[in-house]
């Protein structure tokens, strides 16, 4: 698994939450809360390389990072949280901005800052990711534009940010230790990409392979997205993203499988799993295979058939035993 920390108010006695709280944070601040009597909060704290990745729940608070902690001490952070749920109001370098659920906010450990953080009746929610400033060191000033102005995470790299953050943190018992650092450079990518968006600054912010890697990234949402119709292909791809299709697959000579392949692949993995589930027991077969890009269910069937090793229907005869 993925290196992992866990912290759990209900761990520490009550009179302690509060104060083990807030040396959790990403750079010491000063904080008070109503609740701190009683604080109550969580956070998982995932190492991905050199990026820190914490979803976290938490009572109302408001927390301040003064000039004179930043002299005391500067780990030399930009922090960037995902709220999913709750309200926060923020300000730095004279940019005072209020951000709700699904939007990104961008925080300069360097920087003296203030933040109110509302959870009403449920907790407040939110993904931080921590990032060392080093390594966004060519993104520097273009960053720092970013403080104060609410990012959208509902659309464009944002949401591709944010689902990747949501996906990587709900189930981490798909990963290896291994993974670590292969999803912090996924993070960072994508990130990379949603500032050079962002600030319209692409050719400065990225790297050519950080380029295509955020390329490719944006490529597989759209198929994703469009694994229904039957005219996905590698022209329109190619058309949908103002690109070549013989960049398109030079694209893809970096990744384990040809567009093409990753295509039929993502396609048949959707339609197995969909055979296998009970719900879906009375739907007919050629109604799934239709739902995922095979219109011929002759086609499916072969496919089916070349990538499991039986036929359809005897896959899903053999997936309703096994729940039965």
């Amino acid at each position: 698994m993925v290196r992992e920390a866990v912290f759990r108010s209900e761990d520490v006695p009550a009179a302690d939450r509060f104060e083990y709280w807030r040396e959790l944070m990403f750079a010491p601040v000063d904080m008070n809360s109503d609740h701190a009597g009683d604080f109550q909060a969580s956070m998982r704290l995932l190492e991905l390389g050199s990026v820190y990745v914490s979803p976290q729940t938490f009572q109302s608070m408001r927390f301040h990072r003064t000039p004179r902690l930043i002299r005391q001490s500067d780990p030399e952070l930009f922090h960037i949280s995902l709220v999913t749920r709750g309200r926060r109001g923020i300000v730095q370098r004279g940019q005072e901005a209020a951000y709700g659920p699904g939007d990104l906010c961008v925080l300069d450990s360097s920087r003296p800052f203030d933040c109110l953080a509302v959870s009403g009746r449920r907790p407040a929610e939110a993904i931080g990711v921590a990032v060392p400033r080093g390594i966004l060191v060519s993104a520097g000033n273009a960053v720092n534009k970013l403080i104060g102005h609410p990012i959208s995470g509902r659309e464009g790299f944002g949401a591709l940010l944010a689902q990747f953050l949501t996906g990587i943190t709900t189930d981490t018992g798909a990963f290896r230790s291994a993974d670590g650092p292969r999803l912090g450079a996924i993070v960072l990518d994508l990130l990379s990409g949603l500032l050079a968006h962002v600030l319209e600054a692409e050719k400065l912010l990225l790297t050519p392979e950080s380029h295509r890697r955020t390329l490719v990234l944006r490529i597989r949402s759209f198929v994703r997205s469009h694994l229904h119709d039957p005219q996905l292909t590698p022209r329109t791809i190619a058309a949908a993203h103002h690109i070549s299709i013989s960049y398109l697959h030079r694209l893809f000579q970096h990744e384990e499988e040809t567009i093409a392949a990753w295509i039929r692949h993502q396609r048949l993995d959707h339609a197995r799993r969909d055979l296998a589930d009970p719900a879906l027991r009375t739907t007919p077969i050629h109604a799934i295979a239709a739902r995922w890009g095979f219109p011929r269910a002759a086609d499916f069937t072969r496919a089916f058939r070349s990538a499991y090793g039986v036929p359809p229907k005897d896959y899903r005869h053999e997936a309703q035993q096994l729940t039965e």
